[in-house]
This record gives C-alpha cells, sequence and structure tokens, in this order.
C-alpha cells in the first residue's frame, strides 16, 4: 500500500538531504565496488569546456547521460565513469582573444603562440567549481577528482596511440572534405559552431553563359557564389528532369530546364520571347562539353591531367530555382565535391587561407564576398552574362 504524498513537503530541501546522503556516505563509489565483478558497460560522455557556464541545455545532457550508466548499473554490470574536461576548441581561444584584444591568428601569431596557449590552459579553469557543483546539484555521478584533460600529454598520447592502430590496421586514406571555414579564425568550423553565429543573409546570386564546344549555342548556369566560378569544373543537370533547347528573340541559343524556362526568358514580354527548338532527358546532355569560363581552372585541370568541362548528372539539382542547370566547384560545396569523386573531376582551389583570391585568378588579393561584383563585371565585359 502507497502512503499519500504530503503536498507541503519540501522537495528541494529533500534533495538536499539525499545529496548530502550520498556524499557522507561515499554512495557512488560503493555502487561502484558492490558491482566490480559484473560484465564493463562502457560509457562515453563527451566532456563539457570548463570556460562557459553550464545552462539550462547541460541540465538535460546531464540527466540523460546520468539514467544510461545508473540504469546498467540496476541490471548488474560494473559501469565505470570517468569525467573529463574539454581543454581544446574555438570556444577557448575566442574567450582568450577577447580577453587580450587580439583579433584573428596573425595578431595572435606576433603575440605569441606559447604565452597565447598558457593564457588558454588559464581560462579553461574559469567555471570549473560552478560545473563541479551544478553536476551533484543535478545527481550527476561520475569521477570527478581524476578526471581526464584533454591538453595533457597522457591523453593527447592516447589519442596518437589510437590513430596508430587505425593507420597500421589500413583504415586512414588522405583525401578531400567541404567543411565550414572561418578565414578571421584561419581554422575549420564544427556545424555547431556555424550554427551558433547564424543568420539570414541576402547574397547575390547570376546566371553565366556557357557557351558549348563546337556549337553556337550556350548553357545557362546559376550560381549564389559568383567568386567559385573561376574554379569551375563542371555543370550539373537533374538526370530525371526535362531540359529544352531554345532560340530566343535576340537569336541566342540556350539550354535550360524546361520548368524553368518561362521564368528565365520570359520577362514580361506579352508574346513568347523564345522558340523551342528540342527536348532532352537531362541523362542525354551527360558528358556534352563547353568551353571554360576562366583559363585559370583550364590550366589548372591540366595540370592534375583530369578531365573536365562537361556536363554531369545528379538528383540534387532541383526546379525550384535558377535554371535547372548548377555550375559545379567540387572545392567549394559538399554536392559538388561528392559529385565530383564520381566523375573524378579536378579538384580547383583558387582561394587561400585568408579567403583571398589566389594569383592564379584575375582577382588576386580581394577577399572572396568583394570579389563577387568583380567576377560579375567581368564575365558581362566578356558577352558571358545572362
Amino acid at each position: 500500500m502507497y502512503q499519500k504524498v504530503n503536498t507541503d513537503m519540501n522537495f528541494v530541501g529533500r534533495e538536499k538531504e539525499i545529496e548530502k546522503f550520498w556524499k557522507d556516505n561515499d554512495i557512488f563509489n560503493k555502487s561502484m565496488e558492490h558491482r566490480k565483478d559484473g560484465k564493463t558497460y562502457t560509457f562515453y560522455d563527451g566532456p563539457p569546456t570548463a570556460n562557459g557556464k553550464p545552462h539550462i541545455g547541460h541540465v538535460l545532457t546531464r540527466v540523460i547521460k546520468d539514467m544510461i550508466p545508473r540504469y546498467r548499473t540496476m541490471k548488474g554490470y560494473y559501469v565505470p565513469r570517468k569525467a573529463g574536461w574539454d581543454t581544446h576548441g574555438l570556444p577557448v581561444e575566442l574567450e582568450v582573444e577577447k580577453e587580450l584584444g587580439l583579433d584573428g591568428k596573425e595578431q595572435i601569431e606576433k603575440y605569441g603562440l606559447e604565452p597565447f596557449i598558457k593564457k588558454c590552459k588559464e581560462s579553461v579553469w574559469k567555471y570549473k567549481g560552478m560545473w563541479e557543483d551544478f553536476s551533484d546539484t543535478v545527481g550527476f555521478w561520475a569521477d570527478m577528482d581524476h578526471p581526464y584533460v584533454t591538453y595533457e600529454d597522457d591523453y593527447i598520447e592516447s589519442e596518437w596511440w589510437a590513430l596508430k592502430q587505425i593507420w597500421d590496421k589500413n583504415l586512414l586514406y588522405k583525401g578531400f572534405k567541404i567543411v565550414p571555414y572561418c578565414p578571421r579564425c584561419g581554422t575549420p568550423l564544427s556545424s555547431h559552431e556555424v550554427a551558433q553565429g547564424y543568420r539570414a543573409v541576402k547574397e547575390r546570386s547570376a546566371i553565366a553563359k556557357f557557351k558549348i564546344k563546337d556549337e553556337d549555342a550556350y548553357i545557362l548556369a546559376w550560381t549564389t557564389t559568383p567568386w567559385t566560378l573561376p574554379s569551375n569544373v563542371a555543370l550539373c543537370v537533374n538526370p530525371e528532369e526535362t531540359y529544352v533547347k531554345v532560340k530566343t528573340a535576340d537569336g541566342f541559343t540556350y539550354y535550360l530546364a524546361k520548368a524553368l524556362a518561362e521564368k528565365v526568358l520570359g520577362g514580361d514580354q506579352p508574346s513568347a520571347p523564345y522558340e523551342i527548338l528540342e527536348e532532352y532527358k537531362g541523362s542525354e546532355l551527360e558528358y556534352k562539353e563547353y568551353e571554360p569560363l576562366f583559363e585559370c581552372a583550364a590550366a589548372e585541370a591540366e595540370k592534375q591531367k583530369k578531365k573536365a568541362f562537361y556536363v554531369v548528372c545528379d538528383g540534387y539539382v532541383t526546379m525550384e530555382d535558377g535554371t535547372g542547370v548548377v555550375h559545379q566547384a567540387p572545392a567549394f560545396g559538399e554536392d559538388d565535391a561528392r559529385v565530383g569523386r564520381k566523375y573524378d573531376m579536378p579538384l580547383v582551389q583558387f582561394v587561400n587561407d585568408k579567403g583571398e583570391m589566389t594569383e592564379e585568378t584575375p582577382f588576386a588579393g580581394k577577399f572572396v564576398k568583394d570579389a563577387d561584383p568583380e567576377v560579375l563585371k567581368d564575365l558581362d565585359k566578356r558577352g558571358q552574362l545572362f
């Protein structure tokens, strides 16, 4: 029979009493000792960074991560739980940059890497006590007295050891991956870090005219990143969609998606401003060749001895925006890189670690977003901007 719970009970007070009972009687360690002969259940907890205060989101993750080891312990498993501190990463460096009044990688290097690292090691423990109190308050059980610390040599050496095991099994390979990058910090970013600073912005989009090889016609391709056009190596269409070859009233011949032709070519003219000459399934256009938009890309493709400047097919191309044809620069987009690997395209990369266009291009030294209007002016002057 259950007794009725008194509604006047002080729940917070009772929690404090239980917390004190656990601490005074070393209950966590006793729970481990009682299960030491049981089968081991290993639980890996991604550690927090102690240079930031715990918040309500940490309550949820701490509680959920605590429930699983407790449940497994109740099932008879031995569940060692070692607390840890993540002492690497951009959040720590940004905090110290603010403290020292620095801005970016160059200023950090001028200040000195050793003193900067020392400051980071000091900063990382800023809220350690608050994190420990917070963990006790929510009833999180872990060995907080002997934590692993990611900047300590034994932890770093264990990572190198693990990497060596993977290498010995021939499971490592060298390749390219598209990741968010911050030219100010001079480092790749995690998707989590990018999400923290996410905001909606307006981008300059454009339709470029790609001259078809041995034909007096152009493929119209859309982009929201004109600065990537000097690195163009292919054009992508959807293999299942319908594409048309049209002749416009001003005498030009273009290829684009049928579903978007009126939107792109229609304008405000009452009569049809174009005539459809032929229709194709996207897959029929595969491997159709065109002339390079920029000579720098052609030179780099030749240097890598890889075929480029032809139409490829992939289902990621939609009929919602643009022309139904997407320009491909495998060095600057996840879909582009995936399709680039599929067709073994050259990887053409004309941007340095400061986010500036390299000397191979006509826009050397310009930050990529500042290069956008310059690229469009250049194309317009050459008659290749639609």
